[in-house]
């Protein structure tokens, strides 16, 4: 009998932010196929006994490819395995999801998809931020900062992301920031625009920096650091107070 896939969302990484069906598929899987940024503590609601398989990607570490992941993921569920694909913050963000969708279709095999906390989200929560402001950032852009071969994508939208009263959210950027940062800069950003970098969001290591994209530019220029990451930069970046 053909097996099912839950792809689950896992939020930033802090299990206090997983949703209740969630916590039922994990609890309920035979399988799990586990992002890096998913394991830890979220992988303790998975069952006794349900195989833990790590299939994370990380820049510079040796990683998984991506058609063998999906391979995987057809082969337990071919073999009527209850899977659940374990995805990072929410898993239709940057999550490759779509491959992984493909080859379920073409082998014919059930799925779900169960949102998540976007990391974006959680990242401005802990920054005690708003993503978005009436009148003074009416919009907000996700972007991915580095492309297939972890270089800047070449076909960005440079005019709306230099847009000063948009809240953009750079994922995987860190490395390619700088490069980014000229290129808004030269199309009329002001390098005074508030940024905020937030490392680690929802850990216990997690780490906030508010800054400029000037600053930070430069600050990445000379050390990146391995911490997952994400820049928030926009008129509303530099807000936001600490909690008490």
């Amino acid at each position: 009998m053909t097996g099912f896939v839950s792809f689950v969302s896992s939020g930033p990484g802090d299990p206090d932010l997983l949703t209740l069906k969630a916590v039922d598929r994990l609890r309920g899987a035979d399988a799990v196929l586990y992002d890096d940024l998913s394991a830890g503590p979220i992988l303790a609601f998975a069952r006794d006994g349900a195989d833990l398989v790590s299939v994370g990607k990380r820049a510079g570490r040796p990683s998984p490819r991506q058609d063998s992941v999906s391979r995987l993921l057809v082969d337990y569920a071919a073999g009527g395995a209850r899977v659940v694909r374990l995805k990072s913050g929410d898993a239709g963000i940057f999550g490759r999801l779509e491959e992984e969708i493909a080859a379920l279709h073409t082998a014919r095999i059930a799925f779900e998809i169960i949102p998540g906390v976007p990391s974006a989200c959680a990242a401005a929560a802990a920054a005690n931020l708003p993503l978005t402001r009436r009148l003074t950032a009416r919009r907000v852009q996700f972007i991915t900062g580095h492309d297939t071969a972890g270089a800047l994508p070449e076909d960005l939208n440079l005019t709306a992301l230099a847009d000063a009263a948009a809240t953009t959210v750079v994922f995987m950027g860190k490395r390619t920031f700088p490069a980014l940062a000229a290129k808004l800069i030269a199309g009329g950003l002001s390098r005074d625009t508030p940024a905020l970098l937030a490392e680690a969001v929802s850990h216990p290591d997690q780490q906030l920096r508010r800054t400029t994209i000037g600053e930070l530019a430069q600050a990445l220029a000379r050390e990146t650091g391995s911490a997952p990451a994400l820049i928030i930069y926009g008129p509303l970046a530099g807000d936001g107070v600490d909690a008490q």
